[in-house]
């Protein structure tokens, strides 16, 4: 019998503009080439970097990079630190840039802050290759932290210069900021946030609050996929983190129910697409 579910996929959802002129540049690339080196997984989807492997990208670590030599290596969307690029002249390597121009400026930032002194803290996520591009415009002096916790933990001077990696929450970034000035620091907030991204919070609350059943549809590696599925969960219950097609479970529906379908700014559409046409199906 089927389910006769009513199916949306939401208009908002998808690729951000970082992300779409990172991937427009490697196929560019694949259809001249037929292969192109990439520094790291070219979006954190890994329905979306199997699709770009079949066209001939190559997904390498820096032990790689290291051993290359006069190849043309595409730097994602995230940014690299300037060490990357130091290698490169090295190693006679072609770099393609497709770094996000909102994480451009807020390395230029950064870099222009480290350069007067300033005492730099990051909110962002460890390890995460945006903030190790940041970090390398501080040489790594500044402080990464996850959370309100982990930055009280550290002795704190007076004045702090504070960023944010450009996925971050936009609430949680400014309810930091007042809870230093709360306990007396003197706070020089760059809220660096996308508004491409923090946008979408709000507007994907607003699409989960009118369907019976949400399909969050994202790669599990991707930090702002976390974060904008637990905006969906928090404004509908029945929301449901998946990143493939087969991972659908048609134990979830009822007959007749709404189903509304987003994503990461990581997601592509066409995978959002397979499952609405999945969902069709049952």
């Amino acid at each position: 019998m089927s389910l006769n579910l009513s199916v949306r996929i939401d208009p908002h959802s998808g690729f951000c503009f970082g992300v779409i002129y990172a991937i427009q540049m490697a196929e560019d690339i694949l259809d001249e080439q037929g292969y192109l080196y990439c520094l790291g997984d070219i979006v954190h989807n890994d329905e979306e970097v199997e699709r770009l492997e079949k066209r001939g990208l190559r997904i390498i670590d820096y032990a790689t990079l290291a051993g290359l030599r006069g190849e043309k290596v595409l730097i994602r969307a995230h940014g690299e630190p300037p060490s990357t690029y130091q290698m490169a002249l090295q190693n006679d390597l072609t770099l393609i840039d497709a770094s996000c121009p909102v994480v451009l400026k807020l390395q230029n930032r950064i870099k222009t802050s480290y350069d007067r002194k300033d005492k730099i803290f990051i909110y962002g996520k460890h390890g995460h290759a945006e903030v190790q591009g940041l970090l390398g415009q501080t040489r790594g002096d500044a402080v990464v932290f996850e959370n309100l916790d982990e930055l009280l933990r550290h002795e704190l001077p007076a004045n702090i210069t504070l960023y944010s990696q450009t996925t971050k929450s936009t609430d949680s970034f400014y309810r930091i900021k007042n809870e230093l000035e709360t306990r007396g620091y003197q706070v020089s907030a760059n809220d660096t946030i996308c508004r491409q991204v923090s946008n979408r919070d709000l507007e994907l609350r607003r699409f989960a609050a009118e369907y019976d059943q949400v399909m969050f549809v994202s790669g599990t590696k991707s930090s702002n996929g976390k974060v904008l599925y637990q905006a969906c969960k928090d404004t509908n219950p029945n929301t449901h983190f998946i990143s493939k097609v087969d991972e659908l479970d048609a134990a979830w529906f009822r007959p007749g129910q709404t189903v509304g379908i987003c994503g990461a700014t990581s997601t592509p559409m066409w995978l959002m697409e397979d499952v609405r046409d999945a969902l069709l199906r049952l």
